[in-house]
């Protein structure tokens, strides 16, 4: 991407909106258009046509989805479903009618079957059945990677997908209801010291397994391959993660630690773990040049660094 191409950025108020924006900025890109729900409805296509047709981008990084944990995943499955293909969908087409350049749209390592084989490589897509308590938005993510591909295949649109795992960093909205699990346990922590509470329950047995990739280390992704792979390179999609893993009890132990909080942890095995692990296959995008580089002990201080700075 030149220093003057306009880009657009959906979801740049998001958590990884906001880590690229200033990457962007400082890199010499000053034609960046940034929009929020409030003045551009990516679920309405109408709105996102015209908006497409008088601004005319020429590079487009699909970041913007509804995102939550189980419980937000459970209770609104319809929104999920629908609000994040719609997105997709519609800004997608409007690439291709526009004759975007180059799009890339930000996919999640929950496309993945709930029983894949560990590490998931890309090509274990579609090769079972999906995790129940975030099928809604698994189905949305994969709807959108395969219109990529299928616009690549038959037009021979540059449009690629990346696939992350589970996100967090310094720019999310640590809100339990509706940011990253990450991000939402070190509130969870942080709140129960301040407020003394004696105890802080757990969703699940805390023996799942999860993987997290730092903002930053995303920003680095996107850019990396924006900047130097085309679609008929990583068709149908690649991942970026770090390659690590930690389990739910392990994570709350930490955070425990590093938020200073005296009281007791509690799992709930009443309540849902979600998929039992999940842990990407990066060997493809390590093997063109992005390697993660924020260990997990290292992504956690600097976020909880950050939060406080909010406080």
């Amino acid at each position: 991407m030149d220093k003057n191409s306009k880009i657009l950025i959906t979801g740049s108020r998001g958590m990884v909106g906001s880590t690229l924006i200033p990457i962007l900025q400082k890199g010499g890109h000053s034609n960046l258009l940034l929009t929020g729900s409030k003045e551009l409805d990516l679920r309405d296509r109408l709105q996102v046509d015209e908006f497409f047709s008088k601004q005319r981008p020429e590079y487009v990084i699909h970041l913007a989805a509804r995102v939550g944990g189980i419980a937000a995943n459970m209770a609104y499955p319809v929104e999920f479903l629908t609000d994040n293909m719609q997105m997709g969908m519609n800004v997608i087409d409007s690439s291709f009618k526009y004759s975007v350049k180059k799009l890339l749209n930000l996919g999640s390592s929950c496309i993945y079957p709930r029983d894949s084989p560990q590490p998931m490589k890309e090509e274990h897509l579609l090769s079972g059945k999906l995790e129940p308590t975030n099928e809604g938005y698994a189905l949305a993510k994969i709807a959108a990677l395969k219109l990529c591909e299928y616009y690549h295949k038959q037009y021979g649109c540059n449009f690629i997908s990346l696939m992350p795992p589970n996100l967090y960093g310094k720019n999310d909205h640590f809100d339990s209801a509706n940011s990253h699990v990450l991000s939402a346990l070190m509130s969870r922590f942080h709140k129960a010291k301040l407020d003394g509470l004696e105890e802080v329950v757990v969703w699940g047995t805390g023996n799942t397994r999860r993987e997290f990739l730092y903002d930053e280390d995303l920003c680095e992704a996107i850019l990396h391959f924006m900047n130097n792979y085309d679609a008929k390179q990583l068709q149908p999609f690649i991942n970026v993660g770090n390659g690590a893993d930690i389990s739910i009890r392990d994570l709350a132990l930490a955070m425990k630690e590093l938020t200073g909080y005296q009281g007791r942890i509690t799992f709930d095995a009443t309540k849902p773990d979600g998929m039992p692990k999940k842990l990407l296959d990066t060997s493809r995008s390590n093997a063109l040049g992005w390697k993660a580089r924020t260990s997990i002990s290292e992504g956690l201080r600097k976020t909880y660094e950050a939060y406080l700075g909010r406080k």
